[in-house]
């Protein structure tokens, strides 16, 4: 690989995501366990297609595909590329294998690699790979959330890497409010470095003045809501919400058992102990809506969450760290967890920015076209790469789903 950091990126990158299936076997890589789930294997495969389609395609001439079959199988949503595998079938590709898998990757690797030794690499082919490289980081997260929920379907409580849990904190800071005072503010991608499509154009927005909470909910405060019939009071859930719940039978976060009278939890460590002081996490919008009617308070807005992270230094509990769950947060440091440990929920419906423009060609499927009935979620957990967050990014999901690492902080109109 040569000098230039974009390809030491696109290394780094790429064993990153290698690095994460290692501890696994080829049957872990093979399971899915619904269908928003896809299996370890397909992310693995997806990844590289994406190179193979959008790079290796353009800027080789007469390229050959590693397998022409592969175009369909592991197209996840390009329509203007041509047909795609159902999503929920793709656990049932016991072919190619995973080692067939690993050396698909490596055939485009070596070819990638070549381009940037050629210097093949202009500028536009440059942006591609960028974002390529980001759409990786995204399925390392989902690599790791995807293998929670199937770990999750399996009675021997499956491990995935243990862990030390001798540092933890009894309990969590006192929950503090920070003001912030109305006005016109910027908001979106400052320019400066990656951004996706859908974090542009930087615009301002009138916020009336508010307050946001110093750190996460806590599993320890989301016990009280649960003790207080929090999942038996409709008055405090959205309509669709309180339908959801009922049909799903909710009672308490994703994972969450009761045993011996105490909560547990599954983990990628095993079942674990509920932490009081650990952000909850594994909840959905709605559950969170509902959580923050209950505190008297409510979630921020989007564009509220990231004028507050505005600024704030990028340290938080990522992927990086090992841990794979969030941790409590640092006594302080205020306002804390704005990066890493859970995604947070907001308020605000996933719409376009104004003036907002999808990208020329396939790449413009990537965002724009699921701005409908999903919410926005901000700033990472702990099972995002830390390079991968910034305080701008849109992360955003349906309502009902709960098997991201998602959890939420409150918000509160100013006095």
């Amino acid at each position: 690989m040569s000098g230039d950091p974009l390809a030491r990126s696109f290394s780094a990158v790429r064993h990153a995501t290698r690095a994460l299936v290692e501890p696994l076997s080829p049957e872990d890589c093979g399971g899915q366990s619904m269908a928003d789930a896809s299996p370890a294997k397909w992310h693995l495969a997806h990844t590289t297609w994406f190179f193979e389609t959008f790079v290796l395609e353009r800027a080789q001439p007469g390229y050959r595909a590693f397998h022409p079959g592969f175009r369909v199988l592991f197209n996840s949503y390009y329509n203007s590329v041509g047909e795609q595998h159902p999503r929920p079938e793709r656990g049932a590709l016991t072919r190619p294998s995973l080692d067939e898998v690993n050396a698909y990757r490596d055939h485009v690797d070596e070819h990638v690699a070549k381009l940037f030794e050629n210097q093949a690499v202009d500028e536009e082919l440059a942006a591609v790979i960028e974002v390529g490289l980001h759409h990786e980081c995204q399925h390392q997260e989902l690599i790791l959330t995807d293998l929670k929920h199937l770990f999750s379907r399996n009675s021997l409580d499956p491990v995935y890497r243990s862990d030390d849990a001798s540092e933890e904190a009894a309990t969590a800071p006192p929950l503090e409010w920070h003001h912030f005072e109305e006005g016109l503010r910027w908001v979106g991608h400052p320019g400066e470095g990656f951004g996706f499509d859908n974090e542009f154009p930087r615009h301002r927005v009138q916020l009336g003045a508010f307050e946001l909470a110093s750190r996460a909910v806590t599993n320890g405060e989301w016990r009280a809501f649960m003790e207080d019939g929090g999942y038996e009071r409709p008055e405090l859930w959205l309509s669709d919400g309180w339908t959801t719940a009922r049909a799903e039978g909710w009672h308490a976060p994703l994972y969450w058992r009761r045993e011996d009278g105490a909560w547990t939890a599954l983990t990628l460590a095993g079942v674990q102990p509920v932490r009081d002081a650990e952000p909850v996490c594994h909840v959905s919008h709605y559950e969170a809506d509902a959580y923050a009617t209950w505190a008297g308070a409510r979630l921020p807005t989007e564009f509220e969450w990231e004028v507050a992270a505005a600024g704030t230094p990028l340290r938080g509990n990522f992927v990086e760290s090992g841990r794979l769950r969030p941790a409590a947060a640092v006594p302080g440091r205020v306002p804390s967890q704005l990066f890493g440990d859970v995604w947070e929920w907001t308020a605000s419906p996933y719409t376009a920015y104004p003036g907002f423009r999808p990208a020329a060609g396939a790449l413009g499927e990537y965002n724009g076209k699921f701005m409908s009935s999903q919410i926005v979620l901000r700033g990472g957990s702990c099972v995002s790469p830390a390079g991968h967050v910034r305080a701008s990014y849109r992360n955003f999901f349906q309502p009902h789903q709960r098997w991201q690492f998602s959890g939420l902080r409150l918000a509160r109109d100013a006095a």
